[in-house]
């Protein structure tokens, strides 16, 4: 079995800290996630995680002019140069130090970083290949602390940087004789943004205290006058000696010291500021500091978002309130607009959340907010189109896997989540929590329908479901039982004894209505819920058992142990069948705070969580480990290894620590730099300079919480600290040749095509196993030609032939032309395939997956259509317009136009 699945997409984190950037044509926003990237498609309504991470987690990202490039930037000032047509990573460079913003001249070819008190400008990279990327053109000076954001004029020539001393700096990005540097004061708090106005040199800078500044510039761009050439090897020398013996080694390019105070010789003929207003945005409170802030140059709007979670809309440089809404009880981190000036991004960092605001109709384009807590668990639905995950915020949220946005979330309960599931309808979404509830939440209504609970208050730590859907088991950490409920009463029908140990992991047997219970007790039992809830059997083992799992077909356990054990048992006999010792394989991490090494600690450790593979071939395992672990079932051998993150922002990643981190007093990681969050939270005390004393930062543990493979065999998803990643077979091309003969060639299959032998160019393209040449020879097959092909095709390739209709129907336009290839070869060989049941059970799911979507998107646009035809009738009518009898559309006529609509497809294809 060759199972090698990519990183295919990660949901549940819509945005964790950084900048927001809408692309160039504004229908999309890019949002860091943890050492990720995710692309929000607006207008398609899909979001994709780009498949490369940094080191650490993500803090700034620069966006090309043209869309085509960014720059990401982590907390320790790694930078990757990702081209986002290709979605890989083109070039690395490390800028030493935390990166603070990162901007590209409107042109493209140059960008500014700013880190401690200074602005690096370099060249940015072309559209060719470069040997060195990176190249850094000019340094410049002048801020005495920490510098905060990046402005552009449009044409190019300046651009402005604030700083945490109050002063906003003006650096000229050519060596022009009238603007060198200039500073500009004002302010009596940090400055948070500044802004040039639309092809001038007039600012706007917004400080922290909610305070907004407007500067006016006694010269046009074009007044700029260049400065005359010099001697470049003087130049350097000057530079070298202004800077001193420390910076000699590194080559810092071009020098530029910007100076607070200039003498009046150095004001002659040069660029002046006036300050024309000074403006006071209405605080509502001491803790209500500016934040973030976002302006849009061709139609004078600006946008302030607060510490309380408020933003405003403001018309510079009149300073017209437009609109003011809370958005959030959180601080509004991040504020972009699109290049329209309608669409407004915010992010969230407190709870996660990003939101894109359309403030002209005063609506949400785009509303997300992942779990501000880990996640514990998750599901797939029977068909695979949702999973629904649940925190320990309590919240219980329902994913769209095409699309990967969550659509409802539901808050009822009042305590972390312990494990979600749907029942086989796929319509019923189950969820136990510790608040002592077992709640199913109805999918069509989105309402909590059922609520069951215990005679006594117990917390559940495990749920499972039956295959009919109709008994509910949730088993208790306190009491030590299991409890059994009906969905159709919602009473409780018995409370099964016979544990000694909090209950760890339930499940049923997909084919007969049998319950797994493991626990702490080191055994696991079986209980047959139709022979009076008693013990069919009792599995003994060596240690105390976390995770019970059974085969889709029923006919096998596999159960995890805290000795890191995963044995296989026949249950029917009661005799195990193998084991795999997987201890080894899941190579746990150091924390900072461990005092023993990595090597020590992982043989304490174990899986978690277990979960077969579609075909019941192979098991996936997870713990408190960055890896996953795939292995083969009958040959008890590990297959592969994933690792799930490589951002070591996260606890328990690295086997060594780093030992310039130890030092006499210990691990620096025990003193805790934090209290508070340095971004704009009201001071407390008096005298504390950083915020809330009672605040700390800490770095959450690495975690694998809840493993599941999809229904479709094509993906599986693992709920982690990072959020819910899904690995997935779809992307990615492989050359993966089937029986595969010499004389098979993308030629020889189209000579066999043209001389009209479609069954055997069938077969040949399938053993090729290309799809684009499988899709070519199928959609060259005439219509009336199906019948005939369908009924000579092998046994062998007619599950192929499926598999490849279930992922042609994701993406191709023929939609009636494939659906007729389903159904003649499942009319046609349905019984030989019903044999087959089990095994093809995942690939007749994927089919069902797409083929359920489509009918969704059709229906409703056929009810559109029938909508808009019955109200142009009305209209018509209601203005007295006389129709003949013979013209009137009955309901008859309407489905026909719609079955019209659905053939046309077909005819074009004829």
């Amino acid at each position: 079995l060759s199972f090698s699945p990519k990183f295919s997409n990660l949901l549940g984190t819509v945005y964790r800290r950084g900048n927001l950037n809408f692309t160039p044509d504004g229908n999309c926003v890019i949002s860091p996630v943890g050492n990720r990237v995710t692309v929000f498609d607006l207008k398609n309504n899909k979001s994709e995680t780009l498949p490369l991470a940094t080191r650490h987690n993500v803090t700034c990202v620069g966006l090309s002019p043209d869309g085509t490039l960014a720059i990401l930037v982590d907390e320790e000032g790694a930078a990757l140069l990702v081209s986002l047509l290709s979605k890989s990573v083109i070039h690395q460079f490390h800028f030493q130090k935390p990166v603070h913003c990162v901007c590209f001249s409107p042109d493209g070819r140059k960008f500014v970083i700013t880190k401690d008190n200074v602005a690096l400008m370099y060249h940015a990279p072309g559209k060719k290949r470069e040997f060195n990327a990176f190249v850094l053109d000019k340094t410049y000076y002048g801020p005495y602390d920490e510098t905060t954001c990046i402005d552009w004029t449009n044409d190019s020539k300046c651009f402005a940087v604030g700083s945490k001393d109050m002063s906003t700096w003006v650096f000229g990005a050519e060596r022009w004789a009238n603007l060198i540097y200039y500073s500009l004061g004002g302010h009596k708090d940090a400055i948070v943004a500044c802004f040039f106005e639309e092809n001038s040199l007039d600012l706007y800078t917004v400080s922290q205290d909610g305070a907004l500044c407007v500067w006016q510039c006694d010269t046009e761009l074009d007044g700029l006058k260049p400065m005359p050439p010099k001697d470049r090897t003087e130049d350097k020398n000057e530079s070298v000696k202004d800077l001193g013996e420390d910076f000699i080694e590194e080559p810092k390019g071009e020098v530029i010291h910007g100076k607070a105070t200039t003498n009046e010789q150095e004001r002659r003929e040069k660029v002046k500021y006036s300050r024309a207003a000074k403006y006071f945005f209405n605080k509502e409170g001491d803790f209500n500091n500016l934040t973030s802030a976002a302006y849009h140059k061709k139609t004078h709007l600006l946008v302030t978002g607060f510490a309380s979670g408020i933003f405003h809309l403001h018309e510079l440089p009149e300073f017209n309130l437009i609109h003011s809404l809370s958005i959030s009880d959180q601080r509004i981190a991040s504020i972009s607009m699109n290049c329209t000036g309608d669409w407004i991004a915010f992010g969230c960092s407190g709870l996660g959340q990003l939101l894109v605001w359309e403030w002209q109709s005063e609506s949400y384009v785009l509303k997300q907010q992942g779990h501000f807590n880990s996640m514990v668990s998750l599901a797939y639905s029977p068909d695979g189109q949702y999973l629904v995950t649940g925190g320990d915020d309590g919240k219980v949220k329902v994913w769209n896997t095409s699309s990967s946005f969550c659509f409802v979330t539901f808050t009822e309960h009042t305590s972390s989540i312990s494990a979600v599931t749907f029942t086989s309808t796929g319509y019923v979404v189950l969820s136990a929590s510790l608040d002592g509830t077992v709640r199913a939440f109805d999918l069509h209504r989105y309402r909590n329908f059922r609520t069951f609970t215990s005679p006594r208050p117990s917390q559940f730590s495990c749920l499972a479901v039956d295959s009919s859907g109709e008994i509910i088991s949730a088993g208790s950490q306190d009491s030590f039982d299991i409890f059994v409920w009906s969905m159709q009463s919602g009473r409780l029908l018995d409370v099964i004894s016979g544990h000694e140990g909090p209950i760890s992991s339930l499940c049923f047997n997909p084919m007969r209505s049998i319950l797994a219970s493991a626990s702490w007790d080191k055994t696991v039992k079986l209980w047959d819920m139709f022979d009076s809830w008693r013990t069919k059997e009792t599995l003994t083992l060596n240690s105390d058992v976390l995770a019970v799992a059974f085969r889709p077909d029923g006919n096998e356990l596999a159960v995890a142990a805290l000795n890191g054990e995963i044995s296989f048992w026949d249950h029917e006999n009661a005799v195990q069948t193998g084991s795999i010792e997987g201890r080894h394989d899941l190579q746990m991490g150091r924390k900072e705070l461990d005092k023993i090494t990595a090597k020590q600690s992982a043989k304490a450790k174990s899986f978690t969580t277990l979960c077969y593979s579609a075909d019941g071939q192979s098991i996936l395992a997870g713990g408190l480990s960055k890896f996953v672990c795939i292995y083969h079932v009958k040959e008890q051998i590990l297959m592969k290894k994933f690792e799930i993150s490589c951002n070591l922002s996260l606890d328990a990643m690295e086997e060594y620590l780093d030992r310039r981190k130890m030092t006499e007093f210990g691990s620096m990681a025990l003193i805790d730099e934090g209290t508070g969050d340095e971004d704009g939270v009201a001071i407390a005390l008096p005298g504390v300079k950083r915020g809330d004393m009672s605040s700390r930062h800490f770095k959450p543990e690495i975690r694998v919480t809840c493993l599941r493979f999809s229904p479709t065999g094509r993906s599986w998803a693992a709920t982690t600290t990072e959020g819910l990643l899904i690995y997935s077979l779809d992307s990615g091309l492989i050359f993966d040749p089937f029986e595969l003969d010499i004389d098979i060639t993308p030629t020889s299959v189209h000579k066999v095509l043209s001389q009209k032998e479609y069954t055997k160019a069938i077969v040949m393209a399938f053993r090729l196993n290309e799809k684009k040449l499988i899709q070519e020879v199928i959609e060259t097959i005439p219509c009336k030609e199906v019948d005939v092909v369908c009924s000579s095709l092998p046994e062998l390739y007619v599950e192929k032939l499926l598999e490849f209709l279930a992922s042609a129907f994701e993406t191709s336009p023929h939609l009636e032309f494939y659906l007729t290839w389903a159904q003649r070869l499942l009319m046609l060989h349905g019984q030989k395939l019903k044999t087959r049941s089990g095994k093809l059970l995942p690939i007749i799911q994927f089919l069902q997956k797409s083929i359920q979507r489509h009918f969704k998107d059709v229906s409703k646009l056929c009810e559109w259509n029938r909508y808009n035809i019955k109200y142009a009738l009305a209209i018509s009518q209601q203005r007295g317009m006389k129709r003949p009898a013979e013209t009137s559309v009955s309901e008859e006529e309407l489905e026909e136009s719609n079955s019209d609509y659905l053939m046309e497809e077909e005819t074009t294809h004829s």
